[in-house]
């Protein structure tokens, strides 16, 4: 048991890493601010959103979040 507890807060710890590395690499959302006030755009890299970068990255930070909480919960129920 205790062997299976450090291999899941070692995986706990590569996803913290992960996780703020995404989070740094991500733009911020002050660009939409302007485009809110002045109007939207409708342009070619507006269309293709869900491909861009910043929205593959949305993506694996909601997922990689979500496998931290995951393994935070397991590892609490462990040392109980």
């Amino acid at each position: 048991m205790e062997t299976l507890r450090l291999i899941l807060t070692i995986i706990q710890v590569v996803c913290a890493v992960v996780l703020v590395a995404i989070v740094t690499v991500q733009s911020g959302k002050s660009a939409g601010l302007g485009s809110a006030i002045s109007g939207s755009q409708e342009s070619y890299l507006s269309k293709n959103k869900s491909a861009s970068l910043d929205a593959k990255l949305s993506r694996a930070t909601k997922w990689v979040a979500a496998v931290f909480i995951l393994l935070t919960l397991v590892v609490n129920l462990l040392v109980v």
